[in-house]
């Protein structure tokens, strides 16, 4: 499921916006994915694995993906030792009231971050193992509308694309560099000059 979604993803980049294209790095060595794992204490579910298979990341920023751009093996490292250390000194482990979240957990996978916030994969043991959500920099963490893996969330991603429809509220944008850019349905928020992408029929 993630390697079609990820070929379907680079099809569409490739056809409409060949400087986003170009943004994606080459796959992830596998020495790499399993010093990263070892870093995290962590097996990183296959899915995880076959997108770093696929991309390791991007070569240059650039906004691929709605929530924020996907992580190389040595990022996925980064914002995990980082929050890891915010979270030690702000008590940041610890959800605070009944069926909250807490701020971090070892056991969340970042996969995709920008300024701060993150899309995490959720290795905890039990019924939501493997499941996408999102934590925040200056909240905590949410899975209330998660998607059940990271194949279903890159699936998502791919057919909105396609259809020039929404992933929750950020819909494709083509810039006047001919760029990809996610943004809400405001068309003042967009960059300048920046276009909703429709297909045509």
């Amino acid at each position: 499921m993630v390697t079609e979604a990820w070929a379907r993803i680079e099809e569409w980049l490739a056809r409409h916006t060949p400087a986003s294209a170009a943004a994606l790095a080459p796959p992830a060595d596998p020495a790499d994915v399993a010093a990263a794992e070892a870093a995290l204490g962590l097996s990183f579910p296959p899915e995880l694995v076959e997108s770093l298979s696929r991309h390791d990341g991007q070569r240059i920023w650039a906004n691929i993906l709605p929530e924020g751009p996907p992580l190389s093996t040595v990022g996925i490292v980064d914002h995990w030792r980082a929050c890891m250390d915010v979270a030690a000194s702000v008590d940041g482990l610890t959800p605070h009231r009944p069926g909250a979240e807490p701020w971090w957990h070892e056991r969340w996978v970042p996969f995709a971050a920008a300024d701060g916030d993150a899309q995490v994969i959720d290795l905890r043991p039990g019924p939501g193992y493997g499941r996408v959500g999102c934590t925040a920099h200056d909240g905590l963490g949410d899975f209330d509308a998660a998607w059940p893996t990271l194949g279903a969330y890159l699936t998502e991603v791919a057919g909105a694309l396609a259809a020039g429809a929404p992933v929750r509220y950020w819909v494709p944008y083509l810039t006047v560099d001919g760029e990809l850019w996610w943004s809400t349905e405001n068309p003042e928020v967009a960059p300048a000059g920046a276009r909703r992408f429709l297909p045509t029929p």
